[in-house]
């Protein structure tokens, strides 16, 4: 079962079960298995509400409005704890409001990660994607999207490039031929840093760059281009 969720998943459901008296955490996990469908990412568990929460414990007997045995404020300390709120351990950084439009001239990138947040992730390998918008001036975090469920599927290259087909960027560890054509074959094109860092150091470094992009950067910021080859190189070489 493991192998079925993140680390971050299996801690969040360890600290719900906690919350609940006489609810073992296997017994929970299989009860959000059934209703959530495996893999258990933090993603899915952010969707919980406390009546969904009811209906899970409750199983086949949901229907039939049973009480479940435990009062509200147990509910919800067990349904904050799936979401991720207060856990004290959690290895994911807090994601930023935003809304389109809000960093005007800005780009998204994505960040292989494996924990907290750093760029210390393999293309192929990484626990999940941090999304940024990065603009010359500003950066926020606005998503992370676990990969787990892309390793099930037929060709885990292609499903692990769809997760970021809107990002203009993605920083990896090291990635392979095949899959680095099909990640730009999405949209994306990989930029490699062998050295593990912090990921908005990272993308300070970015922010430089950004006053003088690529054509195809450019023209999605409405500012002069520079060579896409010279923007790469550069990149690489200043973590070299």
């Amino acid at each position: 079962m493991s192998e079925s969720m993140t680390r971050e998943a299996a801690l969040r459901i360890a600290l719900a079960a906690r919350a609940l008296p006489g609810i073992e955490t296997r017994a929970l996990v299989l009860a959000l298995a059934e209703r959530l469908e495996l893999p258990l990412t933090e993603t899915k568990l952010a969707t919980v509400t406390v009546e969904d929460l009811c209906e899970i414990l409750a199983g086949d007997h949901a229907e039939e409005s049973c009480v479940v045995g435990f009062d509200n404020e147990h509910l919800k300390a067990a349904v904050r704890s799936l979401w991720g709120i207060g856990v004290a351990g959690s290895e994911l950084p807090a994601l930023e409001p935003y809304a389109e439009g809000d960093l005007p001239g800005s780009i998204r990138v994505a960040i292989c990660s494996n924990s907290g947040e750093n760029l210390d992730g393999h293309f192929g390998s990484c626990e999940r994607f941090l999304v940024y918008q990065v603009s010359p001036d500003a950066l926020r975090l606005i998503d992370q999207r676990p990969t787990l469920a892309a390793d099930k599927a037929e060709d885990r290259n292609v499903a692990r490039s769809a997760l970021i087909k809107d990002c203009h960027l993605v920083y990896v560890q090291s990635i392979g031929g095949p899959a680095a054509a099909k990640v730009v074959r999405a949209g994306a094109h990989p930029v490699k840093i062998a050295k593990a860092a912090p990921a908005r150091d990272i993308l300070a470094q970015l922010q430089q760059s950004l006053q003088k992009p690529p054509p195809w950067l450019a023209k999605a910021m409405g500012v002069p281009a520079a060579s896409l080859a010279q923007f790469v190189a550069a990149a690489e070489a200043e973590q070299a």
